[in-house]
């Protein structure tokens, strides 16, 4: 079993409203109340309603109608709510949004602040003809702006979606392309390590292909004068802001809220549309239960507006935390901007990716050495599993008195599968359980449950944050595919984990990235987590080539500059991985490159870099932050020698 690194305090674990929830319904253990959870998934959801206060306009007449297997699952029918009401109910002149820039920008809204800006964006909107189940698309930084339309958007009952301005023009298209938008909101450009960009250029090269798009508003973010001229149908915020009461549209539980993205690695990425209801309890759970989030918190997630967190983050509104906003670099400088930033803003919650902190230890950054942090509570990760050795890095070097929520789910489900928990310990390189509700369970390839040994992470029974549909998916035979081809009637993940005995989950990496030498099943983090232990090694990559009837392991690698992969470093990384892994994990090539190529949001791509050796095509380049970066893995000679 792996070792406990934090317990919490009885004090702390006793007042939490995950404690709190167990007690009004008499369970002693989260295990017990996890087995209820699922038993009893109806029972649980309707509790979760009065717990959280979820206001509906009209009741249900059904918590859930299943007629057959998961997929013909409906929640809540008949009931009907609104979104942005819940996020913007609670009332006051403390902080909802604080925005921090890496340029030295700094805002702050109140409550009623935000109340009275998405009353008056929301007018604009109704004034230029956008209704209920019309799209609003956003083109954003991580600014106050994007949160506010976003919540006008889903006040009248229109369907919100967004990219961050460093997407591509065609890997825009690529997305609101399919979801014709009504409105878009855009800035007129926007700051990453240093430098402006400007992004109204682009916006002109997308309207050109977008004729649904009637109205343009244009946020004046970098403090330039807006120069609108290249943009015929452009408003500004201001001008396009009316004022006028705040109205919230009440809408069917599965009414579409959000139309979110696959990374589009593999072709045009797949719309998925996720419900008002189902997001918005989801969320709930996740803030007020399992991160204990409430009034007092102010929870920071360094996120884009093209990254699902964003959307986890914003409902924090609704459990009235205040929400953090960074938009920039997170390395801009000194490394050291997102610390400031917590140590300054009094961050409790603090929620960043696997790599940023592992890159944090690389560049021998110690937040807890220079800032204070002393309001900081929990650290959340995701984005890709996080090592061992990283979780021994945040108690080393962040806080040794901290909830470390390595946290796993993702875009299909707007949420999480496993997560954090404020009642239990945090085991090394473990998540910490399985979310409530979710009946997360990992199968062999003979659809076997099992624990203690890794396979496919599957989720057997209906939860509220199944996808709606995808859009322009007629008999949802994409959505169908996408999830319920593995194992019929059971939703398959795609990612390669284990189930340990304690109740905890190890993720080992995606499964269609998973390498296959001489028939046996490895996940990539599995390599990861040992070769990024050495010191001379940034970042890797692992991908399974076919070779002589079987496939064989190749480890590409980044190394710090200066570094040469010369022979005594290769014998080292294969020393490490087979020292803490298997014979098997041993790579058969290893070669170096400047760069990986990685998703928007910053998930490396094994896939295409697989693509590339194998001489194939990669459908959709522009999915990529660094499309370029494929270059280093074309044509390799080395790869054609034994």
């Amino acid at each position: 079993m792996n070792p406990i690194l934090w317990q919490p305090a009885v004090e702390r674990a006793s007042r939490s409203a995950m404690h709190r929830f167990m007690e009004t319904h008499s369970f002693r253990t989260y295990a017990d109340a996890y087995q209820w959870s699922i038993s009893e998934s109806a029972e649980f959801w309707q509790a979760l309603t009065k717990f959280c206060d979820i206001n509906f306009a009209k009741q249900a007449d059904e918590v859930l109608e299943q007629p057959g297997d998961m997929t013909t699952a409906r929640w809540f029918t008949g009931s009907t709510l609104s979104f942005a009401e819940h996020l913007l109910r609670h009332k006051g002149d403390r902080p909802a949004i604080i925005f921090r820039g890496e340029n030295g920008a700094r805002s702050e809204l109140s409550f009623d602040d935000l109340r009275i800006q998405v009353a008056r964006i929301a007018a604009g909107m109704r004034a230029s003809g956008v209704a209920k189940g019309d799209r609003v698309a956003g083109f954003l930084p991580n600014c106050p702006e994007a949160v506010i339309a976003m919540l006008a958007a889903t006040s009248i009952g229109a369907i919100w979606s967004s990219c961050s301005p460093d997407f591509g023009i065609n890997g825009v298209l690529d997305r609101f392309g399919q979801i014709e938008p009504r409105i878009l909101i855009c800035a007129d450009g926007y700051f990453y390590n240093g430098k402006r960009f400007d992004s109204l250029q682009a916006v002109a090269g997308i309207v050109k292909q977008l004729p649904a798009i009637e109205k343009i508003v244009v946020v004046p973010f970098t403090g330039e004068p807006l120069q609108l001229a290249v943009l015929p149908q452009a408003v500004s915020w201001k001008s396009f802001s009316i004022a006028a009461e705040l109205q919230c549209t009440s809408v069917a539980f599965d009414h579409p809220l959000y139309i979110m993205y696959s990374s589009g690695t593999t072709g045009v990425p797949k719309c998925i549309v996720h419900g008002t209801g189902g997001t918005l309890l989801q969320h709930l759970k996740e803030h007020v239960l399992h991160t204990d989030i409430g009034v007092d918190d102010k929870v920071f997630y360094f996120t884009t507006c093209g990254w699902m967190m964003w959307n986890w983050l914003v409902s924090g509104l609704a459990a009235g935390a205040c929400i953090v906003l960074y938009d920039g670099s997170p390395f801009y400088k000194d490394g050291r901007a997102l610390w400031k930033m917590a140590d300054d803003e009094g961050v409790t919650v603090f929620g960043t990716s696997a790599k940023y902190l592992s890159a944090l230890e690389k560049a021998d950054v110690h937040p807890a050495k220079e800032f204070k942090l002393e309001a900081l509570r929990t650290v959340l990760s995701t984005g890709s599993p996080l090592a061992p050795q990283s979780f021994d890095y945040v108690y080393e070097s962040i806080g040794n008195d901290l909830q470390l929520s390595s946290i796993a789910g993702g875009t299909d489900i707007i949420s999480c599968f496993a997560i954090g928990n404020p009642v239990l310990p945090v085991h090394r390189g473990e998540l910490q359980c399985r979310g409530l509700g979710m009946a997360v369970e990992i199968f062999n390839s003979e659809g076997e449950s099992i624990v203690g040994e890794q396979g496919e992470l599957v989720c057997t029974k209906a939860f509220p944050s199944m996808p709606v549909c995808f859009w322009n998916d007629p008999g949802d035979h994409k959505y169908h595919a996408a999830y319920f081809d593995s194992y019929s009637g059971v939703w398959a993940h795609g990612d390669f984990a284990e189930l340990t005995a304690n109740g905890g989950i190890v993720i080992y990496g995606r499964s269609d990235a998973v390498l296959n030498p001489g028939g046996v099943r490895i996940g990539t983090a599995e390599i990861y987590r040992q070769v990024e232990k050495l010191d001379q090694v940034v970042e890797s990559i692992a991908i399974g080539q076919s070779w002589d009837d079987d496939v064989r392991v190749v480890l590409f690698v980044v190394l710090r500059e200066g570094v040469v992969l010369d022979d005594e470093l290769r014998q080292e990384i294969r020393r490490i991985i087979r020292a803490n892994t298997t014979p098997r994990h041993v790579p058969a090539k290893i070669l170096a490159v400047p760069d990986i190529p990685r998703t928007i949001s910053g998930k490396i791509v094994e896939l295409a870099v697989r693509s590339v050796v194998h001489g194939e095509d990669v459908k959709n380049t522009d999915a990529l932050a660094n499309p370029d970066a494929l270059a280093y893995f074309r044509n390799r000679p080395e790869l054609d020698e034994d």
